[in-house]
Protein backbone atom coordinates (compact mmCIF):
# COMPACT_ATOMS: atom_id res chain seq x y z
CA UNK A 1 0.00 0.00 0.00
CA UNK A 2 0.99 3.63 -0.10
CA UNK A 3 4.28 3.64 1.83
CA UNK A 4 3.28 23.23 -13.05
CA UNK A 5 0.27 24.95 -12.22
CA UNK A 6 -1.01 26.01 -8.87
CA UNK A 7 -4.28 25.88 -6.99
CA UNK A 8 -5.28 29.31 -5.68
CA UNK A 9 -4.08 30.05 -2.17
CA UNK A 10 -7.42 31.23 -0.78
CA UNK A 11 -9.37 28.44 -2.53
CA UNK A 12 -12.68 29.85 -1.37
CA UNK A 13 -12.55 28.93 2.29
CA UNK A 14 -16.23 29.75 2.83
CA UNK A 15 -17.08 26.56 0.98
CA UNK A 16 -15.02 24.34 3.28
CA UNK A 17 -17.22 22.63 5.89
CA UNK A 18 -15.58 22.63 9.30
CA UNK A 19 -16.66 19.05 9.96
CA UNK A 20 -18.04 16.23 7.87
CA UNK A 21 -21.81 16.14 7.92
CA UNK A 22 -23.54 12.95 9.11
CA UNK A 23 -24.55 12.13 5.54
CA UNK A 24 -20.97 12.25 4.30
CA UNK A 25 -19.70 8.77 3.38
CA UNK A 26 -17.35 7.29 5.95
CA UNK A 27 -14.79 6.62 3.23
CA UNK A 28 -14.05 10.35 3.04
CA UNK A 29 -13.12 10.49 6.72
CA UNK A 30 -11.04 7.32 6.49
CA UNK A 31 -9.26 8.30 3.29
CA UNK A 32 -8.52 11.78 4.62
CA UNK A 33 -6.95 10.35 7.76
CA UNK A 34 -4.72 7.96 5.81
CA UNK A 35 -3.66 10.50 3.19
CA UNK A 36 -2.86 13.20 5.73
CA UNK A 37 -0.50 10.80 7.51
CA UNK A 38 1.14 9.78 4.24
CA UNK A 39 1.59 13.36 3.07
CA UNK A 40 2.99 14.53 6.44
CA UNK A 41 5.54 11.71 6.41
CA UNK A 42 6.51 12.24 2.78
CA UNK A 43 6.82 16.02 3.19
CA UNK A 44 9.40 15.43 5.90
CA UNK A 45 11.22 12.91 3.71
CA UNK A 46 11.21 15.25 0.72
CA UNK A 47 12.53 18.10 2.87
CA UNK A 48 15.33 15.87 4.08
CA UNK A 49 16.28 14.85 0.56
CA UNK A 50 16.37 18.46 -0.62
CA UNK A 51 18.55 19.75 2.19
CA UNK A 52 21.65 21.47 0.94
CA UNK A 53 25.20 21.07 2.13
CA UNK A 54 27.64 23.81 1.08
CA UNK A 55 25.13 24.99 -1.51
CA UNK A 56 24.78 21.55 -3.10
CA UNK A 57 21.47 19.74 -2.99
CA UNK A 58 22.08 16.52 -1.09
CA UNK A 59 20.13 13.44 -2.04
CA UNK A 60 17.52 15.24 -4.14
CA UNK A 61 18.51 13.20 -7.20
CA UNK A 62 16.97 10.20 -5.45
CA UNK A 63 13.57 11.86 -5.52
CA UNK A 64 11.83 10.92 -8.76
CA UNK A 65 10.14 13.38 -11.08
CA UNK A 66 7.37 11.14 -12.40
CA UNK A 67 4.68 13.00 -10.45
CA UNK A 68 6.08 16.49 -11.05
CA UNK A 69 3.32 17.22 -13.55
CA UNK A 70 0.89 17.17 -10.60
CA UNK A 71 2.98 19.60 -8.53
CA UNK A 72 1.81 23.10 -7.72
CA UNK A 73 4.13 25.98 -6.87
CA UNK A 74 2.99 25.71 -3.27
CA UNK A 75 0.50 23.62 -1.36
CA UNK A 76 -3.12 24.85 -1.46
CA UNK A 77 -4.64 26.18 1.74
CA UNK A 78 -7.61 23.83 1.52
CA UNK A 79 -7.12 20.70 3.61
CA UNK A 80 -7.38 17.18 2.25
CA UNK A 81 -10.64 16.46 4.19
CA UNK A 82 -12.28 19.64 2.92
CA UNK A 83 -11.07 19.03 -0.61
CA UNK A 84 -12.55 15.53 -0.67
CA UNK A 85 -15.75 16.90 0.84
CA UNK A 86 -15.93 19.52 -1.89
CA UNK A 87 -15.50 16.91 -4.64
CA UNK A 88 -18.21 14.72 -3.14
CA UNK A 89 -20.58 17.61 -2.49
CA UNK A 90 -20.56 18.97 -6.02
CA UNK A 91 -19.98 15.89 -8.19
CA UNK A 92 -22.06 13.43 -6.16
CA UNK A 93 -19.81 10.62 -7.36
CA UNK A 94 -20.31 7.26 -5.66
CA UNK A 95 -18.29 6.54 -2.49
CA UNK A 96 -16.51 3.72 -4.29
CA UNK A 97 -14.84 6.29 -6.55
CA UNK A 98 -12.75 7.50 -3.63
CA UNK A 99 -11.44 4.00 -2.93
CA UNK A 100 -10.67 3.37 -6.61
CA UNK A 101 -9.00 6.78 -6.83
CA UNK A 102 -6.80 5.74 -3.92
CA UNK A 103 -6.00 2.50 -5.77
CA UNK A 104 -4.78 4.54 -8.74
CA UNK A 105 -2.57 6.74 -6.57
CA UNK A 106 -1.14 3.68 -4.85
CA UNK A 107 -0.41 2.07 -8.22
CA UNK A 108 1.39 5.23 -9.29
CA UNK A 109 3.83 5.16 -6.38
CA UNK A 110 4.45 1.44 -6.88
CA UNK A 111 5.19 1.94 -10.58
CA UNK A 112 7.33 4.98 -9.78
CA UNK A 113 8.75 4.20 -6.32
CA UNK A 114 11.16 7.14 -6.33
CA UNK A 115 8.22 9.57 -6.46
CA UNK A 116 6.28 10.73 -3.42
CA UNK A 117 2.73 11.86 -2.74
CA UNK A 118 3.30 15.20 -1.00
CA UNK A 119 1.38 18.35 -0.19
CA UNK A 120 2.39 19.88 -3.53
CA UNK A 121 0.70 17.18 -5.62
CA UNK A 122 -1.90 15.38 -3.51
CA UNK A 123 -4.83 17.63 -4.47
CA UNK A 124 -4.28 17.28 -8.20
CA UNK A 125 -3.72 13.56 -7.85
CA UNK A 126 -7.01 13.25 -5.99
CA UNK A 127 -9.24 15.22 -8.35
CA UNK A 128 -7.73 13.47 -11.39
CA UNK A 129 -7.89 9.94 -10.01
CA UNK A 130 -11.41 10.38 -8.59
CA UNK A 131 -12.63 11.79 -11.91
CA UNK A 132 -11.22 8.81 -13.81
CA UNK A 133 -12.74 6.45 -11.25
CA UNK A 134 -16.13 8.12 -11.67
CA UNK A 135 -15.96 7.62 -15.43
CA UNK A 136 -15.31 3.96 -14.80
CA UNK A 137 -17.84 3.29 -12.03
CA UNK A 138 -20.76 5.69 -12.32
CA UNK A 139 -23.48 5.45 -14.94
CA UNK A 140 -23.72 9.23 -14.92
CA UNK A 141 -20.76 11.49 -14.34
CA UNK A 142 -19.70 15.05 -15.00
CA UNK A 143 -17.23 16.02 -17.68
CA UNK A 144 -13.68 17.27 -17.23
CA UNK A 145 -14.69 20.92 -17.34
CA UNK A 146 -17.00 20.46 -14.36
CA UNK A 147 -14.41 18.51 -12.35
CA UNK A 148 -11.86 21.21 -13.15
CA UNK A 149 -14.17 23.87 -11.73
CA UNK A 150 -14.75 21.82 -8.59
CA UNK A 151 -11.05 21.02 -8.20
CA UNK A 152 -9.80 24.56 -8.72
CA UNK A 153 -7.77 23.92 -11.86
CA UNK A 154 -8.27 24.87 -15.49
CA UNK A 155 -10.02 22.51 -17.88
CA UNK A 156 -6.90 22.35 -20.05
CA UNK A 157 -4.76 21.39 -17.07
CA UNK A 158 -7.12 18.68 -15.90
CA UNK A 159 -7.26 17.24 -19.43
CA UNK A 160 -3.48 17.08 -19.40
CA UNK A 161 -3.36 15.55 -15.92
CA UNK A 162 -5.85 12.85 -16.92
CA UNK A 163 -3.69 11.85 -19.89
CA UNK A 164 -0.55 11.86 -17.73
CA UNK A 165 -2.26 9.69 -15.10
CA UNK A 166 -3.36 7.13 -17.68
CA UNK A 167 0.09 6.89 -19.26
CA UNK A 168 1.88 6.73 -15.90
CA UNK A 169 -0.40 3.81 -15.02
CA UNK A 170 0.18 2.23 -18.45
CA UNK A 171 -3.62 2.38 -18.68
CA UNK A 172 -3.82 -0.14 -15.84
CA UNK A 173 -7.14 1.15 -14.56
CA UNK A 174 -9.08 -2.08 -14.11
CA UNK A 175 -10.02 -2.70 -10.47
CA UNK A 176 -11.54 -6.06 -9.58
CA UNK A 177 -13.91 -6.55 -6.68
CA UNK A 178 -11.17 -8.52 -4.90
CA UNK A 179 -8.69 -5.66 -5.21
CA UNK A 180 -11.36 -3.17 -4.19
CA UNK A 181 -12.12 -5.17 -1.05
CA UNK A 182 -8.43 -5.50 -0.17
CA UNK A 183 -8.00 -1.73 -0.27
CA UNK A 184 -11.11 -1.20 1.84
CA UNK A 185 -9.68 -3.56 4.44
CA UNK A 186 -6.31 -1.79 4.34
CA UNK A 187 -7.89 1.62 4.92
CA UNK A 188 -10.08 0.27 7.72
CA UNK A 189 -7.06 -1.35 9.35
CA UNK A 190 -5.24 1.99 9.38
CA UNK A 191 -8.19 3.51 11.23
CA UNK A 192 -8.36 0.58 13.63
CA UNK A 193 -4.68 0.98 14.48
CA UNK A 194 -5.45 4.60 15.28
CA UNK A 195 -8.17 3.51 17.69
CA UNK A 196 -11.23 4.05 15.52
CA UNK A 197 -13.37 1.25 14.14
CA UNK A 198 -15.01 2.48 10.93
CA UNK A 199 -16.14 0.54 7.89
CA UNK A 200 -16.15 1.78 4.31
CA UNK A 201 -19.34 1.65 2.29
CA UNK A 202 -19.18 -1.30 -0.14
CA UNK A 203 -21.02 -0.45 -3.35
CA UNK A 204 -18.66 -2.00 -5.89
CA UNK A 205 -19.87 -5.53 -6.58
CA UNK A 206 -18.96 -6.67 -10.07
CA UNK A 207 -15.46 -6.74 -11.50
CA UNK A 208 -14.73 -3.76 -13.72
CA UNK A 209 -13.50 -4.74 -17.16
CA UNK A 210 -13.45 -1.50 -19.10
CA UNK A 211 -13.54 2.24 -18.66
CA UNK A 212 -15.40 4.88 -20.60
CA UNK A 213 -13.36 8.01 -21.19
CA UNK A 214 -16.13 9.95 -22.93
CA UNK A 215 -16.78 13.40 -21.54
CA UNK A 216 -20.44 12.73 -20.88
CA UNK A 217 -22.22 14.71 -18.23
CA UNK A 218 -25.55 14.73 -16.52
CA UNK A 219 -28.25 16.94 -17.95
CA UNK A 220 -28.30 19.62 -15.25
CA UNK A 221 -25.09 19.98 -13.20
CA UNK A 222 -25.37 21.76 -9.85
CA UNK A 223 -24.04 25.29 -9.48
CA UNK A 224 -20.49 25.16 -8.18
CA UNK A 225 -19.10 27.90 -6.01
CA UNK A 226 -16.43 29.73 -7.98
CA UNK A 227 -12.90 29.16 -6.76
CA UNK A 228 -11.03 32.43 -6.74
Amino acid sequence: MLAAGELPDNHNRQFEPSNFEPTTPRVLTILSFVLERIVARNDQLADGLSQQVNGVSYGSARLGKSLNVFHGVRAPNISIPNYLERIYKYTNCSPSCFVVGFVYIDRLVHKHPDSLVVSLNVHRLLVTSIMVASKMLDDEHYNNAFYAKVGGVSNAELNRLEIELLFLLDFGIMVTSRVFESYCLHLEKEMLLAGTNQRIERALVDDVTEISVDDTQTSSPPQVAVVD
